[in-house]
């Protein structure tokens, strides 16, 4: 990991420092999704299973997941498993139905009501990947809320492995959220279809996960095409920035850093502290504990884009914080809660040295799909808002439109909007016609 004193460099310097390892969009990238999503479109399931073939090295004779998998995939999990599951799915269920948006009414003037309704949204797509590891805990974030939000049907998009079978616990937590339909699809072709449609995999209108570069760059261009499908939010690799002070555990701290870094040789981690002392006993410690991981190889590159900064304060390090905008903000301070009202851009919060962000990718009941990259400055993580629309309704008597009308009248006058005004007012003419 690199080490930076924040304070010696200028504005430049310190976008440098904070700058995200690069993302490629490079040109073979996005022609070679172009490809994959025309194909599907032209050729839809026949270009999946062809295409399957190739990247996940599976041969599919149908491309659902059938009830009899369902249960054999869950027959084969241990209990534990299937309990640590659905545990899982009980506390993120209770968090995201309290924090579910709720209808209003207000009357904003006598005889003038608002409304906001609110409606699900009626297809979505969920992918959930399984390139390094299977994600089950994807399926879990997806699903629950996607269920509250009372979406009529929740597609599941999951790469197949070679012995023609996704996931045993991907499929037990899909089936265990609600999700009505799963398919053995994985990358740009999986997005492809939820965003378009073939004879087997239905439309959809929003597609929801994280992915691979193909993935996410599937995701960008079906977004982009007013035939395509709206997408949850614009990703990029698994990050978090940790503010400490000098009484933090490093053992604690290092654990943290590797938990993100072992995600992928792209991902990237910073601790920001106003402590000289404890920068050089996490570099240990990471030091330490990285050479214990089985993905040590992966973590050890995504170090190589780390960064350990040195910072005046703690008023400084939130500032840093901000700045840089981390999926994962982990705060462990004498004092946690006391910086809390300061972090702007963050993604998800977590505060003391008893939270590790774990506990936020799994079962805290907070939801780990989240925006990466610095999009936390203006997009929120996945909520169950996020699989609905809200809707608003009014309703004006003929008293509201008497108050309220000229209103309408003078500020469709001032926009040059003629028609805007009488529609307005040839309304109230009527009534004083009619009085």
């Amino acid at each position: 990991m690199k080490r930076i004193d924040w304070n010696t460099l200028d504005e430049s310097g310190r976008d440098e420092a904070l700058a995200r390892p690069a993302q490629s969009r490079a040109a073979e990238l996005r022609q070679g999704v172009e490809a994959i999503v025309a194909d599907v479109r032209a050729r839809g399931d026949a270009a999946l299973i062809e295409l399957t073939a190739r990247y996940d090295g599976s041969t599919l004779d149908a491309l659902a997941v059938t009830d009899d998998e369902f249960d054999a995939a869950e027959a084969r999990l241990s209990a534990e498993l299937k309990a640590a599951v659905l545990e899982a799915v009980g506390r993120i269920d209770t968090f995201h139905r309290a924090a579910a948006p709720r209808p209003v009414a207000v009357d904003t003037a006598p005889g003038v009501r608002v409304e906001r309704v609110l409606r699900p949204i009626a297809r979505v797509g969920l992918y959930v990947p399984a390139g390094g590891a299977p994600l089950p805990s994807t399926a879990i974030m997806l699903g629950v809320p996607a269920a509250i939000a009372g979406c009529r049907e929740v597609v599941l998009c999951t790469p197949v492995q070679a012995n023609g079978r996704c996931d045993d616990a991907v499929l037990f937590a899909a089936r265990a959220v609600g999700v009505h339909r799963v398919f053995k699809l994985g990358g740009a072709q999986a997005v492809a279809a939820m965003a378009y449609g073939t004879a087997s995999v239905p439309r959809c209108d929003k597609i929801f996960g994280p992915g691979n570069a193909w993935v996410t760059e599937a995701k960008l261009q079906v977004a982009g095409d007013p035939a395509g499908a709206a997408i949850d939010m614009p990703a990029g690799p698994s990050e978090v920035l940790v503010i400490a002070d000098d009484g933090a555990d490093p053992r604690f701290i290092a654990a943290d850093l590797l938990s993100q870094a072992e995600h992928g040789p792209d991902s990237q981690v910073l601790l920001v502290s106003p402590s000289a002392a404890l920068l050089d006993r996490v570099a240990e410690e990471v030091d330490r504990q990285c050479a214990l991981l089985p993905r040590a190889d992966v973590a050890a590159i995504a170090l190589g884009e780390s960064r350990l900064v040195l910072v005046r304060d703690l008023s400084e390090a939130l500032d840093v914080s901000n700045r840089y905008a981390p999926e994962h903000l982990i705060v462990q301070t004498a004092d946690p809660r006391s910086l809390l009202d300061g972090v702007e851009s963050a993604g998800s919060v977590f505060l003391g040295e008893w939270t590790p962000e774990s506990v936020g990718d799994y079962c805290s009941g907070s939801n780990h799909v989240l925006p990466t990259y610095g999009y936390a400055r203006s997009y929120s993580g996945v909520s169950v808002a996020s699989f609905q629309k809200q809707v608003t309704v009014q309703e004006v008597t003929a008293d509201g439109l008497r108050a309220i009308g000229p209103c309408a009248a003078t500020l469709a006058g001032a926009e040059q909007l003629e028609a805007h005004r009488r529609a307005v007012t040839l309304r109230l003419a009527a009534m004083d016609a009619a009085a």
